[in-house]
């Protein structure tokens, strides 16, 4: 669908190839002169092992405006996206003058200590906090965040409905899966480099092997289990 024109109005609207207007939300706030409007999503809720990582995007007013240029009107949630279109997509976020961008990441032993959810939201509220000037509003994947230290717009499936929100996504992905790569160098044993911490077979096989190495959460089954086995 040919992009139209954009107008000072924000009346027209501006979608992507499938037809969804992945800006539509960010232009709404625009038009009660909100201007920074931030993404925010998380990567790294699920796994057994390694941090949660927290990514937060703020597009310019006028590419909220405009609508993405052409060869970035694939990006998406960053789970349906190819390994190398999130790589892409992650150095033109972090380059792109039209975008402000943050990172947080959250250990295992804060995991561990306070749980994943409440680590899921520190991690949020950390990159959140890291954006300057900090954002006026925010766009959240999933449910509302309450301990959010901000205002907030609770979008279940947000990722796949707005552009600030799919672009977080693939920061936290990149930098999570990143992060991982490097732990498989240092804990070989694992296939982090395959399966990023998550529990797949070959995973609770070497944890069957080898037991837990130091980036494995304690908290979670089946390591929670096993350590309650051992007394």
């Amino acid at each position: 669908m040919a992009r139209k024109a954009p107008t000072n109005s924000f009346a027209d609207s501006v979608e992507d190839a499938s037809g969804v207007e992945r800006f539509a939300f960010e232009r709404a706030w625009l038009t009660k002169g909100v201007q920074r409007i931030a993404g925010v999503d998380e990567a790294g809720r699920g796994p057994l092992a390694g941090p949660v990582v927290a990514g937060a995007v703020v597009f310019s007013p006028k590419c909220i405006c405009d609508g993405l240029p052409p060869q970035w009107a694939g990006l998406n949630d960053s789970k349906q996206l190819t390994r190398a279109q999130r790589e892409r997509f992650f150095a033109w976020l972090i380059s792109s003058p039209d975008v402000a961008h943050a990172i947080a990441i959250v250990d295992v032993d804060i995991i561990d200590g306070i749980n994943i959810l409440r680590a899921t939201h520190q991690a949020m509220n950390a990159a959140l906090a890291q954006l300057s000037p900090v954002p006026e509003h925010v766009l959240v994947d999933g449910l509302s965040v309450r301990s959010l230290r901000f205002p907030q717009t609770a979008l279940v499936k947000g990722d796949a409905r707005s552009y600030s929100i799919a672009a977080a996504s693939v920061l936290a992905k990149v930098t999570r899966d990143h992060l991982m790569l490097k732990y498989d160098r240092l804990y070989p044993d694992y296939g982090f480099a395959e399966h990023k911490g998550y529990g797949t077979a070959r995973h609770l096989a070497a944890l069957a092997n080898f037991g837990p190495c130091p980036i494995h959460r304690r908290s979670f089954a089946p390591l929670r289990i096993q350590a309650s086995e051992l007394f």
